[in-house]
């Protein structure tokens, strides 16, 4: 390890206080000129539209969750809402977002505010990290940007701008380089505008101070930028370790009964794709037929594969072969043993879809009777 990795992850910097006025001072005049302020989020602005969309962005970039919110908002309104909602409602709303904990949390969060708070989102930061799915940062951004009041964050917008400005070395999941870029974070984040320095500050980096190529002559810290100064701005923040992912494989089942419905079964509540509706998985390494009668009770005949395609994980990669099934014997045993439904594809519900599997569906563009005789299409 480098000896000035080793000391990111021991010493703490203190920035004189002029220097972080004028840090401070910089990043809020662009943000005036420059920074995001008709997002759906801000207007209005207040304390539920604010979380939802703070649980929305971890892990996912604005342009993606901007119509994600809308429906959401427009399906579950307010706290009161989103508690007596159905989960199943929830997760369909948050269907092909990705990481899908964070819905199940926000489910879990809404009722314990409606529990513990009265229905109403608490501001301060220990309160609001108590509730599920919110960590340091989303509670600092909630309080800032919700109630105006003084809260550092530390997104990773946030860390690339701070990584790069002062020369930070190391992957920034690293603790010791964590908690130096809380220790910056803390002590240029201003007691007052907190809101709009927060905003600005993930603004300027995921618009400007962006991870391939940073716009640096539109930066406003330019003058002050280390990284710059050094001449090597890519290489800050320092990207995660690499490592090998497992591949793993499956076979997602395509069983249809005589009228052309297809099996979804919902998945346990933990693990991928916890809670939402997908397709039965049969190892690739077994019998189709077999694992059919004596996993599900029912006779079938393969009919056709779709293409084979890969779906990666943040720990593994899955390659999943789908294969179109006929159900010759939809006997009531097959819908006893667990959440099971037959879909109809022309009358589709609000359920919440494994995003591979919904994509598959949209894939199956003809009749599956056709599928099902082998015929072609005229």
């Amino acid at each position: 390890m480098a000896d000035r990795e080793r000391r990111a992850q021991t010493a703490l910097p203190t920035i004189p206080l002029e220097e972080a006025e004028r840090f401070s001072q910089r990043v809020l005049a662009w943000f005036d000129r420059h920074g995001r302020k008709d997002l759906p989020w801000q207007q209005p602005r207040d304390p539920y539209r604010i979380w939802i969309s703070e649980i929305m962005l971890q892990q996912t970039q604005v342009n993606t969750v901007i119509g994600y919110f809308e429906r959401f908002i427009q399906s579950f309104p307010d706290i009161p809402t989103l508690t007596a909602a159905d989960p199943d409602k929830v997760m369909h709303h948050w269907s092909g977002l990705g990481y899908y904990a964070r819905a199940r949390n926000l489910h879990r969060a809404a009722g314990e505010v409606m529990t513990r708070h009265q229905g109403v989102l608490p501001d301060d930061l220990d309160s609001l990290q108590a509730l599920p799915g919110i960590g340091r940062s989303t509670a600092g951004a909630i309080r800032s940007l919700a109630f105006g009041q003084y809260a550092p964050i530390l997104d990773g917008n946030v860390k690339r701008v701070l990584a790069r400005h002062f020369v930070i070395p190391g992957w920034p999941g690293n603790n010791g380089v964590q908690k130096q870029l809380w220790r910056l974070s803390e002590q240029l984040t201003p007691h007052r505008q907190t809101a709009q320095y927060n905003q600005a500050m993930m603004d300027l980096g995921a618009t400007c101070c962006v991870r391939g190529k940073p716009l640096c002559d539109s930066c406003p810290l330019v003058q002050s930028c280390q990284a710059l100064a050094e001449g090597d701005v890519s290489r800050y923040p320092a990207p995660k370790p690499k490592k090998v992912l497992p591949v793993r494989a499956t076979r997602m089942l395509i069983l249809t009964d005589p009228a052309g419905d297809i099996l979804l079964e919902q998945r346990p509540p933990s693990g991928i794709w916890g809670g939402l509706w997908s397709l039965p998985e049969c190892p690739p390494e077994q019998p189709l037929k077999d694992w059919c009668r004596q996993v599900l009770g029912c006779d079938v005949e393969e009919r056709d594969q779709l293409r084979p395609r890969r779906h990666s994980f943040s720990h593994f990669h899955l390659d999943i072969t789908p294969v179109l099934v006929a159900v010759k014997n939809p006997a009531k045993g097959l819908m006893d043993a667990g959440p099971r439904v037959w879909y109809k594809l022309s009358q589709p519900d609000d359920r919440g879809l494994a995003a591979p599997v919904s994509r598959i569906l949209r894939e199956i563009d003809r009749p599956i009777s056709e599928h099902q005789s082998g015929g072609e299409a005229p």
